[in-house]
């Protein structure tokens, strides 16, 4: 089993969108499970407009004793939305003592990069957890975003990010209302760089697991 954390100080990084669309795709061949710990309920609202439609189990769940049990659970994968605020770092903390991997996205927003070094640096550094940023709501129109971010990560802040990025698409900001993942986008040729990013981000994640033996949660 793999308890994966998404977490983002800022909000409007990606966060609960990753949440969603990883589990999607990683629920073709895993039992997997999504679990809410975010007081604003953003992935609540989109598993509510979603109904039965997902293809995988959901919960929203914020009491610590609950979170440092879910490896108790009959899952391959459980991605945790975690809160947007580091003002209350008790769920926080119970789902990182829980995870065995954290993934942060980052949007390409200066204002966003202090907040994910400062989560990285008194969180997860701290307990020795792998991770990795993810390049979110990448805008390919404008030119040497993609490289100016890559180049930032890689040389300025020198942290792990994935290769793959996840370009900007309004497909993924009208999903939550749709209530759909990128497993359920229609299989246009507009989606089909929004279905391939997050597919190849899951099998980015799958390949590093394969080189990265589960560590504290899985103790």
């Amino acid at each position: 089993m793999r308890i994966v954390a998404l977490v983002g100080q800022k909000g409007g990084v990606g966060k609960t969108t990753t949440t969603m669309n990883l589990a999607a795709v990683m629920a073709k061949h895993s039992r997997v499970l999504v679990v809410d710990v975010d007081p604003q309920g953003s992935t609540t609202w989109w598993a509510e407009n979603a109904g039965e439609g997902l293809p995988f189990d959901f919960a929203a769940d914020v009491d610590p004793n609950n979170l440092a049990r879910m490896r108790e659970l009959p899952y391959d994968v459980i991605f945790v939305d975690t809160p947007g605020s580091l003002e209350d770092t008790t769920v926080l903390s119970a789902v990182l003592d829980a995870a065995d991997y954290v993934i942060l996205p980052l949007n390409p927003e200066p204002l966003n990069t202090p907040a994910l070094v400062r989560t990285i640096r008194a969180h997860i550094e701290p307990r020795g957890l792998p991770f990795r940023i993810l390049l979110s709501k990448i805008d390919r129109r404008r030119p040497g975003q993609l490289e100016d971010w890559e180049q930032l990560v890689d040389d300025g802040l020198k942290l792990p990010r994935f290769r793959q990025y996840v370009r900007l698409y309004a497909a993924h900001s009208d999903a939550p209302l749709q209530g759909r993942v990128v497993t359920q986008y229609p299989d246009t040729r507009q989606n089909a760089n929004a279905i391939f990013d997050y597919t190849h981000v899951a099998m980015e994640l799958m390949a590093i697991w394969a080189n990265e033996p589960a560590t504290v949660g899985s103790k």
